[in-house]
């Protein structure tokens, strides 16, 4: 089947989709957008959440015939329209909590969709959001900082506009 959806702001069509086959692997296979990373396909490490209609889901638990019609943000689509880093993507980076890189996907769209909702997270607002993404590295206290420092910056902006 031909599924034919938007991927961060443009028109994509994939021809010859499984009935079965997820989001995920349509993204990463046949979209050429590999940010969201395969990891346990059960939908319960978060490594490859994105946006589907402005919800974060685990793209692996999505089939594909599902976001016929529909609007995908992955993380790619978090960058600014010059390709330069979003404001998570930078945070992340300035504040160390990029290790492996593996989850990080998943953990930009969830810090993302968090500082849509609310800019000004407390620390157990942040654990509650983050606590369907897994992270095998280390603790969590980098992505934490660079959480609150998202957030800093979030606040640093609106407070400028």
């Amino acid at each position: 089947m031909r599924v034919t959806f938007t991927a961060n702001g443009k028109p994509v069509e994939a021809d010859d989709v499984w009935e079965g086959e997820s989001l995920l692997y349509v993204l990463r296979e046949r979209v050429g957008l590999p940010g969201s990373k395969n990891a346990c396909e059960q939908g319960e490490c978060g490594s490859c959440t994105v946006y589907l209609d402005d919800t974060p889901v685990c793209s692996c638990l999505v089939a594909a015939g599902q976001v016929q019609d529909r609007e995908v943000r992955t993380v790619e689509g978090l960058a600014d329209e010059n390709g330069e880093l979003g404001l998570v993507q930078q945070a992340f980076v300035d504040a160390g909590a990029v290790q492996c890189g593996f989850c990080t996907p998943g953990l930009l769209v969830q810090t993302d969709a968090l500082l849509e909702r609310d800019p000004q997270p407390s620390d157990t607002d942040i654990r509650e959001a983050l606590s369907g993404n897994l992270c095998r590295c280390t603790g969590y206290e980098k992505i934490m900082d660079a959480v609150r420092l998202a957030s800093a910056r979030t606040c640093e902006r609106a407070a400028s506009e």
